[in-house]
């Protein structure tokens, strides 16, 4: 435990970010495999597939909001559980943990309940036809009553994270991941559970998780432990989590929003091929951004150790390393998409029609991603350094004062209203870049003045 420590605060830090970064770039791309292995095994269901699949695209913005409510707890209360490590405050980071997660079982109690009562009226909501929604209430019904092993697992994966404990906690995914890959063929076509046994395979396998990561953060390898005298929520511990990890929520849940904006405006201009192509497009996003993002969580942990511990040199170290790499990644990512937007649209269908147009819409709605890094590494900072107003103010900005309004916007504006609809994603990054460069210049000077006064 001293040894994990120790690394944080003395370690290289080009070793230390690869060390720590690695294993988050794995589990996030495990992560969206088996998420994909999943729709896989749904979609090939006999006679039923499509409307099988398409019942259970719709249960997907129910699910990110659901992830989002475990990242509001934990990706405020994580880097603040850090902090107090770089201060030697063991026990304030071991109250932070607790109470965080008892605070995730009320959350997950509250879910659940909403879930169970109100799953029909939610899925037709969001699209689900007459068709469809049988199948969706289906995997809904279920996959609710797991809310607490999706919540418990996400949330509390995120203090291994913090810890510096990368490997564990790309474990705790794979643990998952696998669990799931075996388990679907055998509830779905085995035992034939439909989309009812794909539901509990999921359940089942985040519940393995949670197993895994609640005895790892109870035993004696961990840093902090997770005790029970900790565990209720006292707002005085919880609410300034609750606060940093706002950015997180809203950037997680505003998807489902953005999601239903931007298909209802396509679906406008451009029909069924301009919405399939921004499926299309947002799976291209996620994909090929999840290693900036993997990067970027790498590096909490010693930003958030160091800020604690009044160091820093090593806090702008890291940041400028966690800068050079994500900038370097979002504009190599960004080069390969302008080159051959084919290539990655191919990996989604085999339609050439679809691939013809999706092609172009990607080049349009890739143009800003060269400069994204900027905003990856920024916001990081921003959340690791406990700064809860910025990071919530930047994202905020770019989803809801930016993005949102351009979708409705740029149609107005070009010959073309269905291309003019993805020009909002490109016009949005590039001011949203600015705006949180700018800001960051003037919120990292004052936070380095805090802990040390001569920078």
């Amino acid at each position: 435990m001293t040894d994990k420590k120790e690394m944080l605060g003395a370690a290289p830090i080009g070793k230390l970010l690869f060390h720590l970064a690695l294993p988050t770039v794995v589990a996030q791309l495990i992560n969206m495999l088996y998420n994909v292995v999943d729709r896989i095994y749904i979609g090939h269901m006999p006679t039923v597939g499509d409307l099988a699949l398409t019942g259970v695209g719709v249960c997907m913005p129910i699910i990110m909001i659901v992830s989002a409510f475990a990242a509001l707890v934990s990706s405020g209360g994580a880097p603040r559980a850090s902090i107090f490590m770089g201060k030697k405050d063991l026990d304030s980071a071991e109250k932070t943990l607790g109470a965080c997660f008892g605070l995730q079982i009320v959350i997950s109690a509250l879910l659940t309940a909403v879930l169970l009562i109100w799953k029909r009226d939610f899925l037709l909501a969001f699209g689900a036809s007459s068709n469809t929604v049988e199948y969706a209430v289906d995997y809904m019904g279920i996959y609710a009553i797991g809310t607490v092993f999706v919540q418990l697992t996400l949330g509390m994966n995120a203090f291994i994270t913090a810890q510096g404990f990368t490997k564990i906690s790309m474990v705790s995914v794979v643990v998952g991941a696998v669990a799931n890959i075996i388990l679907d063929p055998i509830f779905i076509y085995g035992l034939d559970m439909g989309v009812k046994g794909a539901a509990l395979a999921t359940v089942i396998s985040q519940a393995l998780s949670c197993v895994w990561v609640i005895g790892f953060l109870k035993s004696d390898k961990s840093i902090l432990k997770l005790r029970r005298k900790y565990f209720l929520p006292l707002p005085r511990i919880v609410l300034p989590c609750i606060a940093l990890g706002t950015a997180t929520f809203i950037m997680q849940a505003s998807e489902s929003v953005i999601s239903v904006c931007f298909n209802s405006s396509l679906l406008k201009y451009g029909g069924d091929i301009a919405v399939g192509a921004m499926t299309i497009l947002t799976s291209v996003m996620q994909f090929v951004m999840l290693p900036a993002q993997g990067i970027a969580q790498g590096a909490q942990p010693i930003l958030s150790y160091n800020y604690g511990a009044k160091n820093s040199e090593r806090v702008k170290q890291t940041y400028k390393l966690l800068l050079v790499t994500c900038l370097a990644y979002s504009v190599t990512v960004w080069l390969a998409v302008m080159l051959f937007p084919d290539v990655f649209v191919s990996i989604f269908t085999p339609d050439a029609a679809l691939v013809s147009f999706a092609s172009k819409a990607l080049r349009i709605y890739f143009a800003g991603m060269l400069l994204f890094g900027i905003q990856i590494a920024c916001q990081m900072t921003f959340v690791s350094l406990g700064n809860a107003p910025s990071s919530v103010i930047v994202a905020v900005v770019r989803k809801f004062v930016l993005l949102l309004p351009l979708i409705y916007i740029m149609p107005n504006f070009v010959s073309n209203r269905t291309f003019g609809v993805y020009m909002a994603e490109p016009i949005a990054d590039v001011i949203a870049v600015t705006f949180t460069a700018i800001l960051f210049v003037f919120q990292f000077k004052k936070a380095l003045k805090k802990i040390d006064p001569f920078v």
